[in-house]
């Protein structure tokens, strides 16, 4: 009875972990979510890299595919996940991104999306481990739909800047960091909780420029959330906050009683400034008649339009609706 039972355990574990879920809430199973970043890190085996034989973006399954059924493609749940402000295409049941707003963690900057065909590659959508890494680094032995969870887990999955992303190409930390160095700990902690959750390896030169990256943070955990944590700029504690407006308020102070004793000091030993003379008049310009345009042509060529009122070369015969304006 108990294997009959353990065994339907195993099964319905198999079928929970099968198709990843854009939108799902604990898409982080099997990640090392939690423990510390460092100690995930010595839990991945160290092994040089697989040749890329074999490799096709297919091998992973339909680009941008449906996989959590939503009636909405991979590609748009992110995009709905990352971006704010988002306005969608009428009557595609709030799915398909038409605008939004993004704060591209990899860069720092704020870019706006607009959908286009010359437009929409200003935002994309990173695999956080490459499918070409992955496929090198273990995934050759993954199952096909596994590999398809892989390529559409949003755990995986970051909506950043095209540019960097294509800077990016398939390289691993050790060839290619987030210049927006602010996020680099929460980057390479999210590879290590991909690589962990499908058995994935890393490489020496990866695991030294990973170990690196967290020496600055040792703190850092796996992420336990999709996306980019809200606190993307470090949160400080309320007594941090105390201790911050302490600081202001001194510095403050400060200025005000060196700015005082300035004063003091001027009113007692400097003498008494002669007054600042007035600034020239600025040169008037030529007379109106010493400039003579035959026709707004002839202005323009000569860079003068549009021509205002009072100013020289202009004549009520080039202001044709009389509004005080020529050569328009």
């Amino acid at each position: 009875m108990m294997s009959v039972l353990s065994g339907l355990l195993a099964v319905g574990l198999v079928v929970g972990l099968s198709v990843g879920s854009a939108l799902a809430v604990e898409p982080t199973d099997n990640t090392g979510a939690g423990q510390s970043a460092t100690q995930a890190l010595d839990s991945l085996e160290v092994k040089g890299r697989a040749p890329k034989t074999g490799y096709k973006r297919t091998q992973f399954g339909k680009a941008w595919a449906d996989v959590d059924r939503n009636g909405c493609d991979t590609r748009n749940d992110i995009l709905n996940r990352d971006l704010t402000d988002v306005k969608h295409k009428v009557r595609t049941h709030d799915c398909v991104v038409e605008s939004g707003q993004l704060h591209d963690p990899y860069t720092g900057k704020d870019i706006a999306f607009k959908k286009g065909w010359k437009t929409s590659t200003a935002v994309q959508i990173d695999h956080v481990v490459a499918l070409s890494d992955a496929w090198q680094k273990g995934a050759q032995k993954l199952s096909q739909t596994k590999r398809t969870e892989l390529a559409n887990d949003p755990y995986n999955l970051l909506a950043v800047q095209g540019k960097a992303n294509q800077k990016k190409s398939d390289g691993d930390a050790a060839t290619w960091l987030p210049s927006n160095k602010s996020f680099r700990c929460e980057y390479v902690a999210r590879q290590i909780g991909v690589k962990h959750k499908y058995s994935l390896w890393i490489t020496q030169a990866e695991k030294e420029a990973i170990s690196k990256v967290l020496s600055s943070c040792p703190t850092q955990t796996v992420p336990d959330y999709t996306g980019v944590k809200d606190s993307t700029v470090e949160k400080t504690t309320e007594s941090e906050q105390t201790e911050q407006q302490t600081e202001q308020q001194t510095e403050q102070q400060t200025e005000q009683s060196a700015e005082q004793a300035q004063q003091n000091q001027q009113t007692t030993q400097a003498p008494v400034p002669e007054p600042t003379p007035a600034p020239a008049p600025a040169p008037q310009p030529a007379p109106q008649q010493d400039v003579y345009y035959q026709n707004c042509t002839a202005a323009r060529a000569a860079g003068a339009a549009p021509i205002y009122q009072g100013q020289p070369g202009y004549r009520s015969q080039l202001d044709r609706d009389h509004d005080g304006v020529a050569c328009e």
